[in-house]
């Protein structure tokens, strides 16, 4: 066996002809050579790796090569990312910032063309992508496809901008993504007609249908706030050749306990076809995409797994073009110190800048839902004290706020449901998709400050509560949205955050991602920019009181 070379022994999983078998893989400079069938009982199992079909990487608040130092862990050997989070704030050089430290370790970053960077003409982001910037990026070989289209009523009213897009990575032969939260019917085929293929946020497994039927491919979503697994996950058996799975945005927390691997074997618990769960996590994206991943066939580059069965998916091992990346629960790649790059003009505030005064009108309040990013429209009678609407801790309504973090600017107020916070406040610069600094809290005061300590350091999240004397921070350097740490340190100090205000009443799964999204206006149907409560039905401006 020459240096270059090493052979493994295990239970072969071949998922296209759906048999599994003893056999021994010989690796040579970085590529299958052989697959020899062996009398051995091996007592792991060899598949290809996981692929993470939709994801936004800067949701994990860790820059690319700290994510894949925790994803090669749990078998995921590549991405579809979406770069269009730091997109948002850097413009075209926050992509470059992100193929860039992709480049320096041993994981296979598939990125694609941010397609609406602002997402909306509703809000303030720190950039824009324009057409032509869009054309240059697609030209580019390491950019695979155009990412999701968020502006959905743009494609059914034939946006020029967007259909230029469009028709930029059609040209290219690049896949477009989609993104059409509750689009249905004949709506739904014509948005998937305009070019699109595949689409991410199916909440219901009707809409999926409906979009399977128009042609595209469904990424099975199941990530830190939006959880579409147990609505959708029967269609893995049933059209195992138009679905993926994806998480989308994943806190490091989670990211650090599972990723991929966590739903095929749920899938699989549930009564999934294992050779159709696997189609779905590890073939699939391949073929969509055109990505250049093995598929453990002789030829192939290199990128499979070890597992410990075929129903715990537990990762003994993972190889990338040959090379073991992880082994025994532990990364093997190389750490890497990221540079920073960041656009934040902090503006501290004042706690009577929150004040709303009341006028008349029944108070319209988000409700947030927990393992959705949509949301509901309540109309209620607002509480009002001295001729101000304040927070209602006995109804669980509570004062939320959106402070531009590019230029000095007024707050925008509004009230929000389902946070539960008794006391305290919490805060954070990751607001989809323009990364404004959100807040939701009881008093104006902890509010204020919760806003200030993230202004303080240029961006990140916090938590803070005068009357229990608590003022915790995770700084994020990177563009407001990622940590230079590791994915561990990561994790612990952001679950110090995220206990804090579960302690002090939120019931939320992930209070900060499900806040994250409150301001995300391009799904329904309340949301709350730095200009202004918004109506993402009616796509304009709504008063609070009306």
């Amino acid at each position: 066996m020459t240096s270059g070379s090493q052979r493994v022994v295990g239970n072969v999983v071949d998922v296209l002809a759906r048999r599994v078998f003893a056999a021994e893989v010989l690796v040579v400079e970085g590529r299958i050579s052989a697959i020899e069938p062996v009398d051995a009982q091996p007592s792991t199992f060899l598949l290809p790796g996981f692929i993470d079909a939709h994801v936004h990487v800067e949701s994990s608040m860790l820059v690319p090569s700290e994510f894949a130092r925790a994803a090669v862990v749990h078998g995921t050997v590549a991405t579809v990312s979406d770069p269009h989070e730091i997109g948002n704030v850097l413009g075209v050089a926050g992509v470059h910032y992100m193929l860039d430290n992709a480049a320096k370790v041993p994981f296979k970053f598939y990125f694609g063309a941010p397609s609406c960077v602002p997402a909306t003409t509703f809000e303030t982001a720190g950039a824009e992508i324009t057409v032509e910037e869009v054309e240059q990026l697609l030209d580019d070989p390491r950019i695979l496809y155009l990412s999701e289209m968020m502006n959905f009523p743009g494609v059914l009213n034939n946006d020029p901008g967007c259909m230029a897009k469009i028709a930029a990575a059609r040209q290219r032969g690049k896949p477009v993504d989609g993104h059409a939260p509750g689009l249905r019917g004949e709506e739904a085929a014509r948005y998937i007609a305009a070019g699109i293929s595949t689409d991410h946020e199916c909440f219901t497994k009707e809409e999926a249908l409906d979009k399977i039927a128009a042609g595209a491919m469904i990424a099975i979503r199941e990530g830190s706030a939006a959880r579409n697994f147990d609505a959708l996950y029967t269609l893995i058996g049933e059209y195992p050749q138009q679905t993926m799975l994806c998480s989308d945005d994943k806190h490091p927390d989670e990211l650090v306990a599972g990723h991929i691997n966590a739903l095929v074997r749920r899938a699989v618990e549930r009564g999934i076809d294992v050779f159709d769960a696997l189609r779905v996590a590890c073939l699939n994206p391949i073929d969509h995409y055109s990505l250049n991943v093995g598929q453990l066939r002789v030829g192939d580059q290199a990128d499979f797994i070890e597992v410990d069965s075929l129903e715990n998916f537990a990762v003994q091992r993972t190889w990338i073009d040959g090379k073991v990346v992880a082994e025994r629960g532990a990364t093997t790649i190389s750490r890497v110190e990221p540079p920073i790059e960041n656009y934040f003009e902090p503006t501290l505030v004042e706690p009577g800048q929150l004040s709303v005064p009341f006028n008349e009108g029944m108070l319209q309040v988000i409700e947030a839902l927990d393992g959705q990013l949509i949301t509901n429209r309540l109309s209620v009678q607002p509480t009002v004290v001295k001729g101000k609407v304040v927070s209602d801790v006995s109804r669980d309504i509570l004062k939320m706020v959106v402070v531009n973090r590019y230029r000095s600017a007024a707050p925008a107020v509004a009230f929000i449901k389902n946070f539960g916070l008794e006391r305290g406040a919490m805060a954070s610069s990751v607001a989809h998709d323009s990364h404004n600094v959100i807040a939701v809290g009881v008093s104006d005061d902890d509010l204020s400050a919760a806003i200030n300590a993230v202004m303080e350091c240029r961006g990140g999240l916090s938590a803070v509560c005068h009357a229990d004397g608590i003022r915790e921070v995770l700084p994020l350097p990177v563009a407001g949205l990622m940590a230079t740490g590791t994915c561990e340190e990561v994790a612990a100090a952001y679950q110090q955050l995220d206990a804090a205000v579960k302690s002090w009443g939120s019931s939320l799964r992930a209070p900060y991602m499900t806040l994250s999204f409150m301001a995300l206006l391009v799904i329904p149907e309340l949301k709350l920019s730095d200009l202004g409560l918004f109506d993402g039905g009616k796509f304009e401006f709504t008063p609070s009181l009306a």
